[in-house]
């Protein structure tokens, strides 16, 4: 199964060699021959030119960075070894290109090419915040190339962390559910949103925080389609769904408004979509794009980028 094309950081046509992770033979040669994403403060380099691509170094451009930066295989591409490497210290290296963050970019980017600098940002981002064993409090190191770290004492092992969340767009009878954050730029409305609890599957998710958040009842969903988000390490799985009930009650306090919003609104710009990079955005699209003669992309501008620091 392949991932839609359009869908934002989603589309990586490359293949992750999980079988070499463990030959350090190739793993020292691939370091040599291979090309390298590298991160600096959270933010990729890519070309100067545009649109924007990533800018892949081969190692003799990186000396000095490679002793003391994070380095994870990511995998093989154009038919060469592409790893991920992380630059220490508070200026931004004299490299070709310029360092971005990947929000900012992103609808700019090659599908490909946002999935690979997601990739590389999401493992870097997790070694920068493992350091240290979560059972003893001991300094880890990396191993199985960057996919895993070790505990220098007690030699547990860790793995990359992904949380998952689901986004969901409930729609009825020509309208849809959205719901605003207070943070949010004046105007923007997006889809109902939130994290998975333990022992909590998807679909309990989403009626759980559809209820909790805008007291609707959900009757069924389904789902949509796959997001990575590593702002810094979700995964965004979503759901189109159908209400049992249509009275808004916000109770969680998660949200400043939830209302109804028919296509109507949408195409007026009486709300500020969410911007087109993001897997709510696309939910609104295919609910949008039902309705006979209708295009989201035609009758109305998705909202800008607004960036915040990372929790």
């Amino acid at each position: 199964m392949t991932a839609p094309r359009g869908q934002f950081l989603s589309a990586a046509a490359f293949d992750r060699l999980g079988d070499r992770r463990g030959d350090a033979a190739w793993l020292d040669a691939a370091a040599e021959c291979g090309r390298y994403v590298v991160v600096w403060r959270r933010q990729v380099l890519v070309s100067s030119s545009e649109p924007p691509a990533p800018a892949l170094l081969p190692a003799g451009m990186l000396a000095g960075h490679l002793a003391d930066g994070e380095r994870v295989l990511l995998g093989s591409r154009d038919g060469l070894p592409c790893l991920a490497l992380s630059i220490v210290g508070g200026e931004a290296p004299a490299l070709p290109g310029r360092f971005e963050d990947l929000r900012r970019i992103g609808d700019r980017l090659e599908p490909d090419d946002a999935a690979l600098l997601a990739y590389a940002r999401a493992m870097i981002s997790w070694h920068e915040q493992h350091r240290h064993c979560a059972a003893c409090g001991a300094p880890s190191e990396s191993i199985e190339a960057g996919h895993a770290r070790r505990c220098t004492r007690c030699e547990a092992k860790h793995f990359p962390r992904v949380d998952p969340a689901i986004i969901v767009l409930v729609a009825d009878e020509g309208q849809c559910l959205l719901g605003r954050q207070p943070s949010w730029p004046a105007g923007r409305y997006s889809t109902i949103a939130g994290f998975v609890e333990p022992g909590e599957s998807l679909e309990d998710a989403v009626r759980r925080e559809v209820r909790e958040e805008t007291g609707v009842e959900v009757a069924e969903a389904s789902y949509h389609g796959s997001q990575p988000w590593p702002f810094p390490s979700s995964l965004m799985l979503g759901f189109s769904a159908r209400p049992a009930s249509r009275a808004i009650a916000c109770r969680d306090g998660e949200l400043e408004d939830a209302r109804w919003v028919d296509r109507e609104d949408i195409a007026a710009g009486r709300i500020l979509l969410p911007p087109r990079v993001s897997i709510a955005y696309r939910l609104i699209e295919s609910w949008f794009d039902a309705a006979p003669g209708r295009s989201l992309a035609a009758e109305a501008e998705p909202g800008p980028w607004i960036v915040r620091p990372e929790p």
